[in-house]
């Protein structure tokens, strides 16, 4: 399973990374391992909704449910992300990024998730 991760790099800028989370086959289908977190916060934006430059506020997953979103980052480049689309934003430091909406109202989920929960296990 894809997620995007958005995260600081040693220049102070956010960049995006690809990255799958390795699923197991079970009885239940395929289920990745447990992530820790610390709690669910849902979400509803206006359409036309942006927020300007802004670091992610903690490390968290933020799950689209409906509605598109842009990404910005610092070098310019931009990600849409769409409903279904599972982003780890994790830019707690440096300059951030920049949310557009594309289609409001938009809907999600916020997953925050202790310093523990890291990426690098999920790199082949």
């Amino acid at each position: 399973m894809k997620i995007t991760r958005l995260y600081t790099g040693p220049d102070g800028q956010s960049h995006f990374e690809d990255v799958e989370v390795p699923l197991n086959e079970q009885d239940l289908g395929r289920l990745s391992d447990l992530v820790d977190a610390k709690g669910v916060i849902f979400r509803e934006t206006p359409a036309g909704f942006t927020l300007d430059w802004h670091k992610a506020p903690q490390r968290q997953f933020v799950i689209l449910l409906n509605g598109m979103v842009e990404i910005e980052v610092g070098d310019g480049t931009k990600r849409r992300i769409s409903a279904g689309d599972i982003l780890f934003a994790e830019d707690v430091t440096g300059q951030g990024h920049i949310s557009r909406d594309l289609s409001g109202p938009r809907r999600s989920i916020f997953i925050p998730v202790p310093d523990s929960v890291s990426v690098e296990k999920w790199r082949p």
